[in-house]
């Protein structure tokens, strides 16, 4: 993947494109995960056409007990998936992340050279200043969902 926001990084590879969101996790859903916040959300378009857009976020949690982030979705996207930068064999590569606990009190930045949220196949109508539908998923079923601002490639992320 040649994500503007992966080569600003260096020495990234490409992202797998290997597991689906889980069926029926569109964004709309009406529930929120208590002491859940996300801040700051915005989508980030490549520069290249057809290849997959980053989100990038805020996410704080300030709930009563643990809770584990397993899944993303966007509205209309053909796949969603969890990433996160990490080195491995002092090369920086990126691929799928495992769930995302979440403990009372923890805050955690998605953010370029780290974790974020992968969208492949996004609609080719989806444009900068547009806003889309995102809805995370934790174990157990409770959705939150929140609109991320559409941004042009190169743009402050």
């Amino acid at each position: 993947m040649a994500l503007a926001l992966g080569l600003a990084g260096g020495g990234l590879t490409a992202c797998g494109e290997t597991a689906e969101a889980p069926a029926g996790e569109a964004a709309g859903a009406v529930e929120a995960v208590p002491g859940l916040t996300i801040e700051n959300a915005r989508l980030v378009l490549n520069a290249v056409a057809g290849n997959p857009a980053a989100i990038y976020l805020d996410m704080s949690y300030d709930g009563e007990r643990a809770t584990t982030v397993r899944a993303a979705s966007v509205e209309g996207a053909e796949k969603t998936e969890l990433h996160e930068t990490s080195e491995w064999e002092r090369k920086m590569v990126m691929g799928e992340m495992g769930p995302l606990l979440l403990n009372p009190g923890d805050s955690v930045t998605f953010e370029p050279g780290g974790k974020h949220i992968m969208v492949f196949g996004l609609p080719d109508t989806v444009e900068p200043g547009q806003d889309v539908d995102v809805t995370l998923t934790v174990v157990g079923g409770d959705k939150t969902s929140f609109t991320a601002e559409v941004v042009a490639a190169g743009a402050d992320r």
